[in-house]
């Protein structure tokens, strides 16, 4: 089965995320600068976690999962050392048609979580479904050194000509001309070397 591979928007949906340990603490991070509404639920959490909830950026709810914390969450994503908690999570996520990831356990996820390469807005995803994660992170750190840090301050120009473009009076192939120039390898190797491109006007 093929996957759908999307990039979706959190800012202000409810995400759960049940488990406060290290790995939690990945998934947490990962969330957090996507502007979600997270609340985690676990009897411990690591210090990061809890700077986090001492912060405002999370809310920690000091206790074990119940089926209540389910109620009007988007996504959730759980990380316990418990079986039964997991497919307890997924079965009444199945029920209440909410986007479920256990950790580690394909066939209790709805999605996966990829490899990434960022960028600032740049963002490169590297899904094995959950077929070889090793592989997904030996190509990340391939990617990582082809797309270096220069990208994302790149990609930021690049989104400047571009609404400069979008709102030039020129025909719709003199505009797609112009926006496939600038994002050649050729515009990149020019801003390597601190040549800008002519305005636009």
């Amino acid at each position: 089965m093929r996957l759908f591979p999307i990039f979706l928007k959190l800012r202000g949906r409810r995400c759960l995320i049940v488990g406060g340990g290290r790995i939690s603490e990945g998934k947490v991070a990962g969330l957090l600068s996507t502007g979600a509404k997270i609340k985690l639920v676990s009897p411990k959490v690591t210090p990061q976690i809890a700077a986090w909830h001492r912060s405002g950026r999370l809310c920690w709810e000091k206790r074990t999962f119940q089926n209540s914390d389910m109620e009007r969450v988007f996504l959730v994503v759980a990380a316990t050392s418990s079986d039964h908690v997991h497919r307890t999570i997924f079965r009444e996520a199945q029920k209440r048609g909410i986007l479920c990831n256990i950790v580690d356990v394909p066939e209790l996820c709805d999605f996966y979580y990829p490899a990434v390469v960022q960028r600032g807005d740049l963002q490169i995803a590297i899904s094995t479904a959950g077929a070889s994660p090793s592989l997904a992170k030996r190509l990340r750190r391939q990617l990582e050194n082809e797309f270096g840090p220069e990208y994302a301050n790149w990609l930021k120009e690049l989104a400047r000509k571009r609404q400069k473009i979008r709102k030039a009076k020129l025909k719709p192939a003199e505009q797609v001309r112009l926006l496939e120039a600038l994002a050649g390898k050729e515009a990149f190797s020019a801003y390597q070397r601190g040549i800008r491109p002519k305005k636009v006007r």
